[in-house]
């Protein structure tokens, strides 16, 4: 499928896509503000100590006898990931950071599911059916909030953005093409209906809408796509098409999107399948600098993990599940160029539980801090309603 073919087949609702397990939906909202909000879930559990390794720490090289080295200097103690290449002029242009030594408040257990739960809901415990998405928190705090309400498709539920605020949910490459007959039938049959009658109009009119911009979007993207910083990205691949279409429409009157990166489960042979999902990480990054044009100058990219790796590798040149990561972030309203966060040491009295990187700071502190410097929302109203139990600590400078 090229890029035009994409553009014109993303739709609200379709059959096919809601009876499959691997789509990935997107997640979109409105907000009554100029700046950009895009969170990019690394579903898996990014090894932090392998993207950004502490080469300086004198035991590093002999917790990783197989996976440390082969690094690009950042400053002097720190080295980045070398799958991290392309990012390198965005660091130097202070469009691209990381904080080390973070973590959600889950502990001990480990579990991919719970973390990825607790992540996107932004509370320390999971209780009940009360669960929501702590994006969707800041949303329903906020007056006049507006959403381009619609299904999500696909079996994979993004918690980050559910709630009772107004959300907009797609699912890229899930079609609706109907005929006019067909759409005439659809409303009879649900006409009677009060939850698929609205739906069904719903879904149909926002297909309408993408498909008359289809176009438009596709040429502007093609662009966009061509300069030099592109190069090395692929191009068709699933990443950089979600990254093409969350630009596409914050480009427009979205301003908050998130979505998945996947494949950071590093248990054997860490070296090919993290430099793998680095390189999707970096083409997505420069997929939506380059999708965004201007924009890209008042926009927050901000990358989150389940948790760390073990700070030592096991027998098959792999991590376990670990506790202590790394955020990676991007976008010209941030702070990049610098390594964020207190670094604990790597001593085996420093580790936690003697096996995983302590961790020195609660992960929400990040996205704490850009919505109260960049969006301008209460500090009180962030650590009591949208992250419950933060202490949001002194000011990182996230925000440029």
């Amino acid at each position: 499928m090229d890029r035009r073919q994409f553009f014109t087949r993303v739709a609200a609702l379709g059959c096919s896509a809601a009876a499959n397990p691997f789509v990935t939906p997107i997640a979109l909202a409105s907000a009554p503000w100029d700046t950009r909000l895009v969170v990019i879930i690394l579903r898996g559990a990014m090894d932090g100590l392998d993207a950004f390794q502490p080469v300086g720490d004198a035991n590093f090289a002999a917790l990783r006898p197989t996976l440390a080295g082969g690094t690009l200097d950042l400053d002097g103690f720190f080295g980045m990931n070398s799958a991290l290449r392309p990012m390198l002029p965005l660091w130097q242009a202070g469009e691209f950071g990381a904080a080390h030594a973070v973590s959600t408040p889950y502990r001990d257990k480990r579990s991919h599911f719970d973390g990825q739960d607790i992540l996107e809901a932004g509370k320390p415990g999971l209780t009940g059916s009360d669960n929501d998405g702590w994006l969707n928190r800041m949303l329903a705090s906020l007056p006049g909030i507006t959403g381009q309400t619609a299904f999500a498709i696909g079996r994979e539920r993004q918690l980050i953005l559910s709630g009772s605020a107004p959300a907009s949910r797609w699912s890229p490459e899930a079609g609706l093409d109907l005929s006019p007959q067909a759409e005439n039938l659809l409303s009879l049959v649900y006409s009677n209906d009060p939850l698929f009658a609205g739906a069904s109009a719903q879904a149909i009119e926002i297909a309408k809408s993408l498909a008359m911009s289809a176009e438009t979007d596709a040429a502007e993207m093609e662009t966009m796509m061509a300069s030099p910083m592109m190069a090395g990205v692929k191009q068709n691949a699933e990443h950089v098409q979600l990254a093409e279409f969350a630009a596409s429409r914050l480009r427009d009157e979205t301003r908050i999107a998130s979505f998945s990166v996947n494949g950071w489960d590093t248990h054997l042979n860490q070296q090919g399948g993290l430099g793998k999902a680095l390189g999707r990480l970096s083409d997505t990054i420069l997929s939506l600098r380059a999708g965004l044009g201007p924009i890209w100058e008042k926009t927050a990219v901000l990358c989150l993990t389940e948790f760390g790796r073990t700070a030592r590798e096991n027998g098959t040149r792999g991590t376990d599940h670990g506790t202590g990561g790394a955020m990676i972030y991007a976008g010209g309203a941030l702070n990049g160029g610098r390594m964020l966060g207190e670094w604990p040491g790597l001593a085996e009295a420093d580790l936690y539980n003697r096996r995983d990187l302590m961790p020195t700071r609660d992960v929400r502190a990040y996205p704490a801090w850009v919505m109260h410097d960049l969006l301008g929302l209460d500090r009180s109203l962030i650590e009591l309603s949208i992250f419950p139990g933060l202490e949001m600590g002194r000011n990182p400078g996230i925000v440029g």
